[in-house]
């Protein structure tokens, strides 16, 4: 098996090899470039090239085009003729067609298995910022599941979270003497967010059972990576959860995978495609977060290979990080334009064979600019790179052969069925009627405290009375007993009031002295 992967031939008119090697796979990546470029390529032959050699890959599906992994190209694809003269041009002799085992999944259960974590395992700080919220509605946020943490709730899925809130906009009193201020506004603000979240689609990501990065981590019989897409198409509607999902993923495994040092070859390779949904509008204290994963992940095995138009996209300190870099042409149309290709051009190490500016402008689609990581993680020179064509089926698969792949998958089943164990909302539902019982046990008590003891007579004889009366004579009566009873609830009514005790305690109460 060989050390790297061939990306595509390079210098001397393409007669050089550019290649990625293992070793240096999980130093993370770039693929940059404007739409149309080429990229989408480049994330297929990486993607096989990482399966062909044992490495399991995670990768999204934004246009549906990646879905072809999982069957093999064909020679009577329009591009065949083309495919092999590329082949030709850059001495890959044993270019051949072939698939990848892929698995499907997607967070809304319809082009794939369905993907679900727990409330509690997506955090307050991803949380909040999937829901967007304020400083003062993170602060609520963070009691919420401190409360959760000490009462014994777990939060699950959605209506769990929200259950959670309304409990503690009922008893902010109590809590804001112990975490400060629980105002309503806040609270409401984010069951209002929560609303909208769920109207998205977003409650089918929250609950069980919880995916298991062994899952994403898998080889087939033959020992090639599974290749995990994620339809993406209709999750990039809420760019904000898609975002934050990948950000999860990345952050789970970070804290589930044990460290390995510098491995041989990765042990999964993460592809976040549209990279600049992670960075838009996020606070400083997410950014440092996605710096901190992105520097040390690298010891748990994992590579992760960022893909967007423009560098510029990464901020500067996650792009420093980058050692691996495939860069497809960028347009320069305004001034803006044209700093950020100078800015990009920068950052690769000089090849005095061409100005590396000038190539990031002028190369064509399938041609690219790279610079892959050489002996010691030193970064090679920047080469001009026709990168190799794809061995996968270029474009879609059918409705009809996704739903074939599933079928037989070793998921199928798996996640299918959602579960609804008992968590926050049970307990809490639980407790208020609990309280609800106790509270209208008390307040009869209190009724029956409050009586005379000839009210208690009255209501005694009353409710004999009322037993003995048969069906017909109730049936006949009906009108009778209505009057009767709506007297003698407001003679009751009277007597509960001052003005009544102190009549009964007059007339009535000179009687029973006198006897």
């Amino acid at each position: 098996m060989s050390d790297s992967i061939f990306i595509g031939g390079a210098g001397a008119e393409y007669g050089q090899p550019e290649e990625l090697a293992l070793k240096y796979a999980n130093r993370h990546g770039l693929i940059a470039g404007a739409t149309g470029t080429g990229k989408t390529v480049t994330l297929q032959i990486l993607a096989e090239g990482f399966s062909k050699a044992g490495v399991p890959v995670f990768l999204s599906d934004v246009k549906g085009d990646l879905s072809g992994l999982a069957l093999s190209g064909s020679d009577t694809h329009k591009l065949h003729s083309a495919f092999m003269e590329r082949a030709g041009r850059i001495g890959l002799s044993d270019y051949a067609y072939g698939a990848c085992p892929v698995t499907f999944w997607d967070l809304f259960g319809n082009q794939g298995h369905p993907v679900r974590t727990t409330v509690t395992e997506m955090g307050p700080l991803l949380l909040s910022r999937l829901l967007e919220l304020s400083e003062a509605q993170e602060g609520i946020l963070n009691i919420a599941f401190r409360v959760a943490d000490e009462e014994g709730l777990p939060l699950l899925d959605l209506k769990d979270l929200q259950s959670l809130l309304v409990w503690i906009g009922e008893n902010r009193s109590k809590l804001s003497l112990r975490y400060g201020n629980v105002s309503t506004a806040s609270i409401g603000a984010i069951q209002r967010r929560l609303l909208v979240l769920e109207n998205q689609g977003g409650n089918s990501l929250f609950g069980e059972p919880a995916l298991a990065l062994s899952d994403l981590m898998r080889t087939d019989a033959a020992g090639q990576g599974m290749v995990n897409i994620l339809a993406s198409d209709k999750l990039m509607g809420a760019p904000r959860l898609y975002a934050t999902f990948l950000l999860w993923l990345l952050s789970e495994l970070f804290e589930e995978l044990p460290e390995v040092g510098d491995p041989e070859k990765p042990k999964l390779v993460f592809f976040f495609d549209e990279a600049h949904l992670l960075f838009e509008d996020a606070p400083k204290v997410l950014v440092d977060k996605v710096e901190q994963v992105a520097r040390l992940i690298r010891s748990k095995g994992v590579g992760v290979y960022f893909i967007t138009q423009n560098p510029a996209d990464i901020p500067e300190d996650i792009l420093g990080q980058l050692g691996n870099r495939v860069q497809h042409a960028l347009r320069a149309f305004t001034a803006r334009d044209r700093k950020n290709l100078r800015l990009a051009a920068e950052t690769y190490r000089e090849n005095p064979e061409f100005d590396t500016e000038a190539a990031i402008r002028e190369v064509g689609v399938g041609e690219a600019v790279t610079s892959m990581l050489q002996k010691k993680g030193v970064p090679g020179v920047v080469e001009r790179t026709l990168i190799r064509p794809p061995a996968s089926q270029l474009g879609p698969i059918t409705d009809a052969e996704r739903t074939a792949i599933m079928v037989r998958s070793p998921m199928a089943g798996k996640y299918d069925t959602a579960v609804d164990r008992k968590s926050a909302y049970e307990i809490l539902q639980a407790r208020a009627e609990q309280a609800a019982r106790e509270a209208e046990a008390a307040e009869a008590e209190e009724v029956v405290e409050q009586q005379s003891p000839m009210q208690r007579e009255f209501a005694s004889a009353r409710r004999y009375s009322g037993s003995r009366v048969g069906r017909s004579t109730a049936r006949k009566t009906r009108k009778t007993d209505s009057f009767a009873s709506a007297m003698s609830q407001a003679v009751i009514k009277e007597l509960k009031g001052t003005t009544g005790r102190r009549i009964v305690r007059g007339i009535l109460g000179g009687l029973f002295r006198a006897r």
